[in-house]
């Protein structure tokens, strides 16, 4: 029997037993193949339109039952078949495909039928109401290593063999993008919440609602060719700009323009560098109120100029949710600009008092969002804006319960975070602003686009805490994430008197130095009540968290690395242009510059600043030494004793407490060799 693909524009189409199957080029040696019950649809949740020129050498061939789409290196084998099924005598139609790189090497394929199993590769079960769970089975080699899949909380710098939520929550920031030693990046292209498994015997995506199987292949002979194909499909990071590459200072919580001011004062006092500093949450009103609260900010442009002549950009805090009591609650209820429950009582979470939250996937809600934003902040010279809670952190994370303009929780939600970044970068740009960096608690594919600055969430102050992150940094930036950064020292759990957090402080300082971007915060304790002249209540202020609010002998250390990251500034500045023009991670695993090094997909402790700094740091207490991997084929000097190493050995290093092994790479930046303490 012949069977029939439809082909034109480098595009091909099966059609079989009510399902509709589309393979077609997308962007440089890439694919995106879209399969449904019925027809397909167009949805641009995270990938752009590609440049037709970019794969306009792109063909189909078709040999019987055999159609190959080709399209530079990547080449995609498309197997029909149809008979009868010798059970129960209907006549049954199947198509599978097979991806390989332009060798004809295989990367990975949908998995087989196994005869009498008849394991289905695409599977969906139609939904009340519409819609359909689906799930796809691959055929992946057994012995890949794999990396990306944004942040979440585990120690696995390889992924191979490991299952993840697709979900976001607080300090989880699912993005479905894998990159895989095989020599292929894979992106689900579904915002659905689900599960991705990566076991040894089959790769398995699913959906729990959803329109469509969705999902974009990429073929690349290095990480480096992988990261640059999946920020031309999904859009690159902005350049980042000048005030993004120092210090950040920030904390829970400035209570007042007067106590920020002071800290920004004293910075200039003592020399020490700052970029940014932050006023955190509830310097408003209520939640939903979107501008400061009089008595506690009462001149807001001035205290903007008066940073701007000291050096420093202010960066504001806003939140998604709108509390009941908000002053613009009635008017987003009455025009469907919050997101709904589909049952109960409609509040979605308590903290700071009842509340909904805006509903960012909705273009009229981001447009409302920024006009009130741009009325309370960016009229006063606030060009910078910390979007909080942008999972959304729903008090119980039952995604069926929750409705969006986009549509059910289960179906959208992890889109949200995204559409909450693109609130702000389309209201900044539009009015004229060409530098956006914001900082979000979350992340989904194409963030990176948004100008997103994705920040770890709020976590604990501990040493297998510090550890996690160094995992998250490098995956977020493998999954197209380049900006990243953490809570230096934590969020919660830090005693400004504790001289076990004052190690863990300059443990986690020297980290966030070789960071994307270097920021201090946390909720140090003891905290100070807040009151209104009034006598009411406010949210407390968090204990002094600033570098000299630890003692005379950790000020000492922390000065010493806020002024090597200035220091830094011209290598960042080349890290940042590499992220916007090429889309090559910040912060990188070993993997990405070394893939043919076993050790690089083992080594969970350490990781590469750029392609030139190997950054190890101390991540036990009371450590005072550890040992480096050193990767192959390159030498490596100590940028503590000047040392230079032939690579390709385990070395046994001296780390006390103000020192944090650094290693340049062939000779790379000579002029900070010396520049870390080695006592």
């Amino acid at each position: 029997m012949t069977h029939v693909f439809d082909t034109g524009a480098g595009t091909l189409v099966w059609r079989g037993d009510g399902e509709t199957l589309v393979v077609e080029p997308w962007g440089r040696d890439s694919v995106r193949v879209r399969s449904a019950l019925g027809d397909v649809v167009d949805a641009d949740w995270a990938l752009l339109p590609p440049d037709p020129a970019a794969h306009a050498d792109a063909h189909v061939v078709v040999d019987g039952s055999t159609a190959t789409l080709t399209n530079g290196r990547i080449r995609v084998v498309a197997t029909a078949t149809s008979g009868k099924d010798w059970q129960t005598g209907a006549l049954a139609h199947d198509c599978r495909l097979a991806f390989e790189d332009a060798d004809g090497r295989p990367l990975f394929s949908e998995v087989p039928s196994g005869g009498a199993l008849k394991v289905r590769a695409r599977t969906y079960r139609p939904l009340p109401g519409g819609g359909v769970q689906a799930g796809l089975a691959l055929r992946t080699p057994a012995d890949e290593h794999l990396a990306g899949m944004g942040q979440y909380q585990q120690d696995l710098v390889d992924l191979k063999g490991s299952t993840l939520e697709l979900a976001q929550r607080n300090s989880q920031a699912s993005v479905p993008f894998v990159r895989s030693s095989a020599g292929y990046g894979f992106l689900w292209h579904n915002p659905a919440i689900g599960r991705a498994t990566f076991a040894a015997n089959r790769t398995e995506w699913t959906a729990e609602a959803c329109r469509q199987l969705d999902y974009w292949v990429t073929a690349g002979a290095t990480p480096a060719d992988v990261s640059r194909r999946y920020a031309e499909a999904t859009g690159h990071a902005p350049m980042m700009p000048e005030h993004g590459l120092g210090f950040w200072q920030c904390k829970l919580r400035y209570a007042s323009q007067a106590e920020l001011l002071a800290v920004a004062r004293e910075h200039v006092r003592r020399g020490l560098p700052l970029d940014v500093i932050v006023a955190d949450f509830f310097h408003w009103p209520h939640l939903g109120d979107y501008r400061f609260e009089d008595e506690f900010w009462p001149d807001p442009a001035a205290m903007v100029a008066e940073l701007r002549e000291l050096g420093v950009e202010l960066m504001v805090s806003v939140w998604p949710q709108v509390s009941l009591q908000s002053e613009n609650f009635a008017e987003m209820s009455r025009r469907n600009l919050l997101v709904r429950t589909n049952r109960g009582i409609d509040v979605q979470m308590w903290f700071g008092g009842p509340s909904r939250f805006v509903d960012a996937t909705n273009p009229d809600a981001r447009r409302f969002l920024w006009d009130r934003c741009r009325e309370g902040y960016a009229r006063h010279g606030i060009r910078l804006f910390w979007l909080d809670e942008a999972e959304p952190e729903f008090g119980v994370y039952d995604h069926d319960a929750y409705r969006f303009h986009a549509g059910q929780g289960t179906e959208v939600a992890n889109w949200y975070p995204q559409a909450f970044s693109r609130a702000f970068f389309e209201g900044q740009t539009a009015d004229g602003e060409h530098e956006v960096v914001n900082l979000v608690r979350c992340a989904w594919a194409g963030s990176q686009r948004y100008g997103a600055l994705v920040w770890s969430g709020d976590i604990h102050s501990d040493f297998p805490t510090l550890r996690r992150q160094i995992v998250a940094g490098v995956h977020m930036g493998a999954a197209g994430i380049p900006w990243f950064t953490t809570d230096i020292g934590g969020f919660g759990g830090g005693r400004t008197d504790d001289p076990a957090f004052h190690e863990l402080l300059v443990r986690w300082f020297q980290v966030g130095t070789f960071l994307p971007v270097m920021r201090l915060h946390g909720d140090r304790v003891p905290a100070s009540p807040v009151r209104a002249a009034d006598g009411s209540e406010r949210n407390p202020t968090g204990a002094g968290n600033e570098l000299w609010s630890f003692g005379d002998a950790v000020y000492d250390v922390l000065e010493h690395y806020v002024h090597l990251r200035e220091e830094l500034r011209d290598y960042t500045r080349e890290l940042m242009a590499a992220a916007h023009t090429d889309g090559q991670p910040v912060m990188r695993g070993l993997a990405h510059e070394f893939p043919d090094d076993p050790w690089a997909w083992r080594v969970a402790d350490q990781y590469l600043y750029g392609p030139s700094l190997l950054v190890a740091p101390v991540l036990e207490a009371g450590a005072t030494s550890r040992r480096v991997w050193l990767p192959p084929r390159a030498t490596w000097t100590s940028l503590v004793t000047g040392q230079v190493h032939d690579g390709g050995q385990w070395l046994d290093v001296e780390a006390p407490l103000a020192t944090l092994p650094v290693f340049a790479r062939d000779g790379a930046l000579a002029h900070l060799v010396g520049r870390v303490p080695s006592a």
